[in-house]
């Protein structure tokens, strides 16, 4: 059996191919590609349409990977600036027309399950074991225990894209600016409901964390190896924090491995992982190149 899975985030929209069995996968196509369908919808409620556009480009191009794989099952999720807006039915005709599958909106709870299985299926942990997905539009934050259980989750409305355009207006933010947004993000991981002094090992996963291993690492060109299973320090991050803050978005997007989609966005993903990070006992966090886009295919085989 050959199947793709599509996560189609606030910023990013990936594609993920696998082939064989669950217990024995074959990997024949991984692509990324930063739509930012999010924008704006933070402030208006609805998906913009040059956001529309871009998402749709990459949707006819991950259709003609999937027919040259011969996929016979496709899931396209969609997760937060999904679930934010009024116009959902364009996103949902688009895809349907590109793909010939449907929009499946998944819920907080869901996005949660599914970022935990594709975390932990390639890593090895202490648990029990926060899985934490800092995403464009909300952060997934997981607490689960040896066997992969569950114990305790939650989707806070907060993410790299929303906590920019909210609160970091100025190109840099300043200092008022991040003063501000930190307190909105500690508020709300105080309230989450996670008990993050019980937390024995952490693993981050998506973009915002690879971006940090690709600058610890000093990568020239992005390698998936080479970041997968990096121990990332509070100091890693709260100094990669400290740069993208205090860099203009303009001079970020020509740094090696940097989108320049992801460049306006990166200081406030990284400043919100530098909260999660202060609250974990070991303030260090391990990085997964598998994540909820492997969850998504894997429950496919």
């Amino acid at each position: 059996m050959t199947v793709a899975a599509i996560d189609c985030g606030t910023n990013s929209i990936r594609l993920l191919v696998l082939a064989g069995s669950r217990d024995a996968p074959q990997e024949l196509a991984r692509e990324v590609r930063l739509a930012r369908l999010g924008q704006g919808v933070d402030a208006t409620g609805e998906f913009h349409p040059d956001a529309l556009a871009r998402t749709f480009a990459v949707c006819d191009e991950f259709a003609q990977i999937i027919r040259a794989h011969g996929a016979g099952k496709v899931r396209f999720v969609a997760t937060s600036a999904a679930r934010d807006v009024t116009n959902r039915q364009l996103l949902s005709d688009g895809v349907r027309e590109r793909l010939g599958v449907e929009v499946d909106v998944i819920p907080g709870q869901e996005e949660a399950r599914l970022s935990s299985s594709g975390a932990l299926c390639a890593v090895d942990v202490t648990p029990p074991t926060l899985i934490l997905d800092i995403g464009g539009g909300s952060t997934e934050l997981v607490l689960a225990d040896v066997a992969g259980t569950i114990l305790h989750s939650v989707s806070l409305n907060v993410g790299s894209v929303r906590l920019r355009e909210r609160f970091l207006h100025t190109d840099p933010p300043t200092s008022e600016e991040q003063r501000t947004s930190r307190a909105f993000v500690g508020d709300l991981l105080d309230g989450s409901g996670i008990d993050f002094a019980a937390v024995a090992s952490a693993v981050g996963v998506a973009g915002t964390v690879t971006s940090v291993a690709a600058r610890v690492l000093g990568l020239e060109a992005y390698s998936r190896d080479a970041v997968h299973g990096l121990v990332l320090g509070c100091d890693d991050i709260r100094d990669a924090n400290s740069h993208w803050l205090a860099t203009p978005v303009s001079e970020i997007e020509g740094e090696p491995c940097m989108h320049p989609l992801r460049a306006g966005v990166i200081g406030a993903g990284t400043l919100i992982l530098d909260e999660i990070a202060a609250r974990i006992p070991s303030q260090k966090i391990l990085v997964s190149e598998t994540d909820i886009l492997d969850g998504i295919a894997l429950e496919l085989l």
